[in-house]
């Protein structure tokens, strides 16, 4: 009896810590600063498309492609982002990251016509996809693992953030006269890029990166800063070490040796290491790689198939369809929006490490099912209702929306990218981070894309419907296939897959895992 007691405060310990270690804290924030610009270059459209449409004399069908043409173009970035990553290292890849979004805020808000504002959407999509890569992984990799829920989850904060801004840009600048207007949202995102781009040179290196690169030493000394303990720190080391390929016993002078020795091994071809983890990947994964996979891509696929890049890009049509009829009263409510995603994501950063990923992200699925499918029937209802059972359906249909929004903020939003920085081991970590973002990209781009042409197939109300079902379908995938991470280390998670005997990705444990998390692997395997 009583170690089942003694269990509970195990499970809660890290999250009732003393203070989180200030220096990861400043890491963390200083790298999720490029999702600030990543929600600001996403929601910004919303607004600025009412207003270039006036100014360039373009059809909506123009307008859809250039809104949701970013995530696709996002692809070329992300998977870019996975190789700067690990030949410049994650921090030199987030400078990169920010003078791209510079030169994509400089081309969007000065283009002449449709085909320059194309190429500033094309430049600013590679910038998304080198963030929404980049920041995640290495945070995960600085953060200790008391923490590592809670600071991993920055990057969604700060992207709501930037939403925010997004719809606050529009509405403030929504009274210029309409050839300034929209220019003048897009030049203020090139502002924040130029600090970004200083600031992150005074942040350290991941400490995963160097032990690649053979520098033990500035390894330690950032792990070192970025743990809870001097132990903590000599541990992780020791994990990240043994997953590199380096033999225990050897001694700091014999370590540089070691992984070169180990890298001129691994590349006896030109690029036989690149091409060995794409193959790994893509070609002949593992059958614990391909469990990982398939949580992983499962996992991002369904974050955005649920249709919510389409409530943020078009929230002044929805709330148009709502009732709200008025341009400047439909930017004015979409900041509601903002404000909701901004809101209640910190309850899923602050019980990260507390009641762990699962609990979080299924209740979160639930709730997006229950309101999409509220939202839908309030917006198929009002058409075959009088006037005034019609406004309070309308009233409705604003709160399913909102409240969508909020299930989505408080859950699946940050958790999927905390989830899928975690799961992968160190050696495919950045290709199969990258792979997930594309996916990302992919299904958001398809959604935003496709959202008007659906809606005018089948009614925006049957949008909402068909994104109700995929939402429904996505929680019976996260129940069965997404195990508990919470409390492992990064080199641990990966047992949670499985073992294979020739997987040297895998280590030896170093610390236990909570109680539930070895049924939870059980039955992910029972799938399989």
């Amino acid at each position: 009896m009583s170690t089942g007691t003694d269990a509970v405060p195990v499970a809660v310990a890290p999250a009732k810590r003393p203070p989180i270690n200030k220096y990861a804290f400043a890491c963390a924030l200083l790298a999720s600063m490029n999702s600030v610009l990543l929600g600001y270059d996403i929601s910004v459209m919303s607004g600025a498309q009412l207003f270039m449409k006036e100014d360039l004399k373009i059809t909506d069908t123009q307008i859809e492609i250039l809104a949701g043409v970013i995530n696709i173009y996002s692809l070329f970035g992300s998977l870019a982002a996975g190789l700067t990553s690990d030949w410049l290292g994650r921090r030199y890849t987030m400078v990169l990251a920010a003078a791209i979004f510079f030169t994509g805020a400089l081309l969007m808000g000065l283009a002449p016509d449709y085909g320059f504002l194309m190429a500033g959407r094309f430049v600013a999509g590679i910038g998304v996809g080198f963030a929404l890569m980049i920041a995640p992984v290495y945070t995960a990799e600085v953060a200790p693992t008391s923490a590592r829920g809670f600071l991993t989850s920055f990057p969604e904060v700060f992207n709501n953030f930037g939403i925010l801004l997004g719809y606050v840009s529009n509405f403030a600048f929504a009274r210029l006269p309409v050839h300034l207007s929209w220019r003048a949202m897009f030049l203020v995102g090139a502002v924040p890029p130029v600090f970004l781009g200083v600031a992150v040179l005074a942040m350290p290196e991941s400490p995963r990166w160097l032990v690649m690169r053979g520098r033990i030493d500035d390894a330690r000394r950032v792990l070192q800063k970025t743990s809870d303990s001097p132990a903590e720190a000599e541990e992780r080391l020791l994990d990240i070490k043994k997953v590199v390929g380096i033999p225990e016993g050897v001694t700091d002078a014999d370590d540089v040796a070691a992984i070169v020795r180990a890298s001129s091994k691994a590349s006896s071809s030109s690029s036989s290491r690149h091409d060995g983890v794409w193959k790994e990947l893509l070609i002949n994964p593992s059958r614990p790689v391909r469990r990982m996979l398939v949580a992983g891509l499962g996992l991002m696929f369904i974050q955005q198939a649920t249709g919510v890049d389409c409530v943020v890009m078009y929230s002044p049509r929805v709330f148009e369809r709502a009732g709200i009829k008025s341009k400047t009263n439909s930017l004015g409510a979409s900041m509601a929006v903002g404000a909701c995603k901004t809101f209640f994501i910190p309850i899923s950063t602050l019980l990260l490490d507390r009641i762990g990923r699962r609990p979080l992200l299924l209740a979160s699925g639930g709730g997006m099912t229950i309101f999409l499918f509220t939202l839908a029937t309030s917006l198929h209802m009002m058409d075959r209702r009088p006037e005034g059972e019609a406004a309070a359906l309308g009233a409705v249909s604003i709160a399913a929306m909102l409240s969508f929004v909020a299930s989505f903020a408080s859950g699946l939003g940050p958790v999927a990218w905390v989830y899928c920085s975690e799961i992968y081991p160190l050696r495919l970590r950045a290709q199969a981070a990258a792979i997930g973002t594309g996916l990302n990209r992919i299904m958001s781009g398809a959604t935003t894309m496709s959202f008007l042409s659906l809606s005018n197939a089948i009614t925006i109300a049957g949008s909402f419907y068909l994104y109700a079902c995929i939402a429904a379908a996505g929680w019976v995938f996260m129940y069965f296939f997404l195990p508990e991470t919470m409390g492992r280390s990064l080199e641990d998670t990966v047992k949670l897959f499985g073992k294979d005997a020739d997987d040297e990705d895998v280590g030896d444990s170093r610390r236990d895992a909570p109680s539930k998390k070895p049924s939870t692997s059980t039955e992910l395997s029972a799938q399989h």
